[in-house]
């Protein structure tokens, strides 16, 4: 079930800007993604969808405005800050470790549980060992569920871009993460595969992440997003149900009758 429209929002943007050089890349966008939803974020090319993202998750430090995360504002916070308060990120090209399996990819995935502090390894060695049995139980669970198991001792830059993006939501749900933002999430994967990205992405909703997924292929976005965010020049010009947006001129300009100059 989808979120209530007035439900809290795990994700605030307040009159957020970003520049480069002469190009307003973001421009007072402004726009709040509901706790437990699936939220699409859509626009013409150089409508500053990935531009947004990276200040979102810290990977790009905003001009101005506000960003929050449950509550929180994060828009001075380092990525690697942000990505600590369960707030993460993919990119366009899935980012594996190619010369290792895909179990190894797993488990450098794993949540730090206080398993980052060199010392535990010498005073607590049993309650480590413990902790990474548990980690290899669950890698191999993840692995069924985004159907991987069988490829567990492959090396991961042999998969196909599928497969690769398959073990790259397993890692996320791995990372037990309170929200993800997916940056097209079907590029460079064949269509054919659209029903497993589709029951993967769900599998981690169901599993309590909260999602806003960048992506141009609409069918792919209507099957999951009850709620869709379209920008246009740097800012969000419009939200609801696709079916309700295709009948906005706004939109149907942004799309057709516009020429987009932000990043």
């Amino acid at each position: 079930m989808a979120p209530a429209e007035d439900s809290a929002p795990l994700l605030e943007v307040e009159a957020l800007n970003k520049r480069f050089g002469g190009v307003q890349a973001v421009k007072d966008c402004t726009l709040r993604v509901a706790r437990g939803s699936i939220t699409g974020l859509i626009g013409p090319n150089g409508a500053g969808k990935s531009t947004l993202i990276n200040l979102v998750s810290g990977y790009l430090k905003p001009d101005g405005g506000t960003i929050r995360f449950g509550g929180q504002p994060i828009q001075s916070l380092a990525m690697h800050r942000v990505s600590r308060l369960g707030l993460l990120r993919t990119f366009q090209t899935p980012r594996e470790w190619p010369g290792l399996t895909v179990m190894e990819n797993m488990l450098l995935a794993s949540p730090p549980r206080g398993r980052d502090a060199l010392w535990r390894a010498y005073l607590q060695p049993a309650r480590l060992r413990a902790a990474e049995a548990a980690d290899r139980v669950r890698a191999r669970e993840l692995l069924r569920d985004f159907t991987l198991f069988d490829l567990r001792d492959e090396l991961a830059g042999n998969l196909s871009g599928g497969q690769k993006r398959l073990l790259e939501f397993a890692r996320i749900a791995f990372a037990q993460p309170r929200m993800v933002l997916l940056d097209e999430p079907q590029s460079g994967v064949n269509p054919v595969l659209a029903d497993r990205m589709v029951e993967a992405i769900e599998r981690l909703n169901a599993g309590g992440i909260t999602v806003l997924m960048i992506e141009h292929n609409l069918p792919f976005v209507e099957r999951l997003c009850p709620r869709v965010l379209v920008m246009a020049l740097g800012t969000c010009i419009a939200a609801g149900s696709l079916a309700e947006l295709r009948s906005q001129a706004d939109v149907l300009d942004a799309y057709l009758g516009q020429a987009a100059v932000g990043v």
